[in-house]
């Protein structure tokens, strides 16, 4: 294992530092996703700034089009900058996704940890 990565669980804390405030939110590590997500209630809440585009996403809840945006993301103690879409996540047991545009960027999850 590459000693500059940083371990994480499948379930991680994670902070969002927005233009007004940040906010940590127990957030669901997803290899299988693309990018980051999260719930559109902590966008507005820590303020995130300008809406860089609209793409179509698909996810299980099916196909539509969010905003992405550029927001600083800490995982441990390592900050990020990463695109991130905005979604609806009230129903789902997590507010924010962590995905692949992040982990590739030094993280390496541990497996089979409480």
């Amino acid at each position: 294992m590459d000693q500059n990565k940083t371990k994480i669980r499948f379930k991680e804390k994670v902070t969002f530092i927005g233009t007004k405030k940040r906010k940590t939110v127990m957030a669901r590590i997803d290899t299988g996703a693309k990018r980051c997500s999260i719930d559109r209630s902590i966008a507005d809440e820590i303020g995130v700034g300008n809406i860089i585009k609209h793409k179509e996403v698909k996810s299980a809840l099916g196909i539509n089009e969010r905003p992405i945006i550029k927001i600083m993301i800490q995982i441990k103690d390592r900050k990020i900058c990463a695109y991130c879409t905005i979604a609806d996540r009230s129903r789902l047991k997590y507010p924010a996704l962590i995905g692949r545009n992040v982990l590739r960027r030094g993280f390496i999850l541990e497996e089979n940890l409480k």
